[in-house]
């Protein structure tokens, strides 16, 4: 398959973000889906395109992961890593990893914290064509208070509300496209208590105040039940984590259309490799284990519209673990259609992405082939055959 082809994916399973259509025809025009509909009915110009066989397959939309960290690798001491990472090796390995996430069917990401302005710049390098990725919505340095929860890896440390807007600006003057607060403390965090609770919701409300008038989302990592709460009255768009979440929160978020990003590889990673992470990692991961999982439910009961973030780059947690994630999110009670709802339309909806996230003529052609249908079984996620991104394969093959 050749760049800039017109291509016709013919007698597919399609899941266009929302739902199942089966025998289904997409016609596909250089970087934009051109044409979708029942295969029987498909105009002669799609039938005259290079044609795709999907009998027996499933089309999807890229899968979106609304929580990364480009510039770590996944090893088991996130914050020894950062030790030493200057810009320039930052941004180098943020281009190697995000060509992780393209095998792996995901062709848009949201990176939750770097050093400095390095992962705006690897944004703007792949917008640019200079090099292969995922779409990236980088949000610069997450902002932490003094001391707080990643203030040696990658956030800044602010205080007060008017420093709380000056930090704002900046980062998107530095070419931020989300913010993200940091509201509690955090697992890989040595010194302070996961569920600690940081910024105060003056300090909160101004952030999301002055990143919204910038037409930008907001994400707060918020692991404990106050700085959850805090972090959903002042109007955040996404909570990350949100492992102590009560039903009265739950009923909040879903009033407010506020997603949630559970990040289950992140937990999982350190558990599972308990003799690899530092100790006080762990111990603060295996107290939260129990407690996700009953919020998870909570969350899915209450109706909380979810999204899929892996938090990638955290111990042994790898680029490209969306499709995991997905895996995850089903073993802990979601149906496969939600979760890959979470990781088509609704990330695109977060991410305030119009042109992705469904397939619909006039949008980018992200699109992914699968053997079988993901959303009856959802292992079939964890094996693309064909990933495409605004029209271009940029991994696996079918010839």
């Amino acid at each position: 398959m050749m760049r800039g082809m017109s291509r016709y994916f013919s007698n597919v399973t399609v899941f266009d973000g929302r739902r199942v259509k089966p025998k289904q025809g997409v016609h596909v025009v250089g970087g934009t889906i051109e044409w979708t509909g029942a295969h029987v009915r498909a105009p002669r110009i799609a039938r005259a395109a290079s044609e795709v066989e999907g009998t027996g397959r499933t089309l999807t939309p890229g899968l979106i992961d609304c929580h990364v960290h480009l510039s770590f690798d996944g090893g088991g001491d996130f914050a020894g890593e950062a030790i030493g990472l200057t810009p320039a090796k930052a941004a180098i390995k943020a281009v190697r990893n995000a060509a992780r996430h393209l095998e792996h069917g995901v062709t848009t990401v949201r990176d939750l914290g770097g050093p400095v302005s390095a992962m705006c710049d690897v944004a703007r390098a792949v917008d640019d064509a200079v090099v292969p990725g995922p779409r990236i919505l980088a949000a610069g340095q997450a902002l932490t208070v003094t001391g707080g929860h990643g203030h040696n890896v990658f956030a800044r440390e602010v205080d007060g509300p008017d420093d709380v807007r000056r930090a704002v600006r900046e980062e998107i003057k530095g070419g931020a496209r989300a913010i993200k607060v940091i509201a509690t403390g955090g697992v890989l965090t040595p010194g302070i208590g996961a569920t600690f609770t940081a910024f105060t919701p003056e300090e909160l409300a101004a952030a999301v105040d002055e990143a919204h008038k910038w037409g930008r989302g907001v994400a707060a990592h918020a692991i404990g039940a106050e700085g959850a709460w805090n972090a959903v009255a002042a109007g955040v768009d996404s909570v990350e984590h949100c492992v102590q979440l009560s039903t009265d929160l739950a009923r909040e978020m879903k009033e407010r259309g506020t997603f949630r990003s559970p990040t289950l590889c992140a937990i999982r990673g350190i558990i599972d490799h308990a003799d690899e992470v530092p100790e006080y990692a762990v111990t603060k991961a295996r107290a939260l284990e129990a407690e996700g999982r009953d919020s998870f439910r909570r969350a899915v009961r209450a109706g909380v519209r979810h999204v899929c973030g892996t938090d990638a780059g955290t111990p042994f947690n790898p680029h490209g673990n969306a499709p995991r994630e997905l895996v995850y999110m089903v073993q802990w009670g979601m149906t496969p259609l939600k979760a890959m709802q979470a990781a088509t339309s609704n990330g695109a909806e977060l991410l305030r992405l119009p042109l992705v996230g469904t397939i619909e003529p006039g949008k980018s052609a992200d699109l992914v082939l699968f053997d079988g249908d993901p959303v009856e079984e959802i292992e079939h996620v964890l094996s693309p055959l064909l990933v495409m991104k605004a029209g271009d394969p940029v991994a696996g093959s079918i010839d």
